[in-house]
């Protein structure tokens, strides 16, 4: 606790009126790899409790939409469109593509993390599994040229992913925004170019 109240990150977040501290992760991965502009479409995958959502509704303006999802309720943001459900879903899909109305998706982000056990096999498998969710669903969605950004945990079971994000975007790389905790095994997977399949 004392550690949170004295947390540069926690303080400007209450000053800039952030939901979360997490805000600044996805500032500090757009500040390095220049993911977000004016008029984009943008989705937002596990989006409570929206400081990410906040972020995005900034940067891309009146002009950008922003979809967000996520199976736990979140406050209204203004300029943003939230949808309550789960985007691994094909009810939650349609959803989402009902709410990008005929648009494709510019990029897709994903900040989601299971609840942790403790035991780090088994919860470098989950965060995995829900990376992999949000790259199937950011397959689905994704402009030509769109990105995708995910967490993951730093382990040895990403390499199957990395192959696939290898084979359908141009660019992929790794990345720990300085405003994620040093203590934490968290990482951010940051792809883009991607590639759209016409079969």
């Amino acid at each position: 606790m004392h550690e949170h109240v004295n947390d540069p990150y926690v303080k400007a977040a209450q000053e800039r009126g952030y939901r979360s501290r997490a805000a600044f992760k996805l500032i500090e991965l757009d500040a390095r790899d220049r993911l977000l502009r004016p008029g984009m479409t943008v989705v937002d995958l596990g989006s409570a409790p929206g400081s990410w959502s906040q972020v995005l509704h900034e940067r891309v303006g009146a002009a950008g939409h922003v979809v967000a999802i996520d199976l736990l309720p979140m406050a209204g943001i203004a300029g943003v469109r939230f949808i309550e459900g789960d985007f691994a879903s094909d009810e939650g899909l349609a959803a989402v593509e009902q709410a990008l109305d005929g648009r494709k998706a510019d990029l897709v982000l994903s900040d989601m993390a299971p609840n942790t056990t403790g035991h780090a096999a088994t919860d470098h498998l989950r965060i995995m599994a829900l990376a992999e969710a949000a790259l199937e669903f950011a397959v689905e969605v994704l402009a030509e040229g769109g990105g995708f950004v995910a967490k993951v945990f730093q382990g040895g079971a990403e390499k199957t992913m990395l192959e696939r994000l290898k084979r359908r975007f141009a660019a992929v790389r790794h990345a720990k925004p300085p405003a994620s905790r040093k203590e934490s095994s968290e990482l951010y997977v940051v792809a883009t170019g991607f590639r759209v399949t016409r079969g």
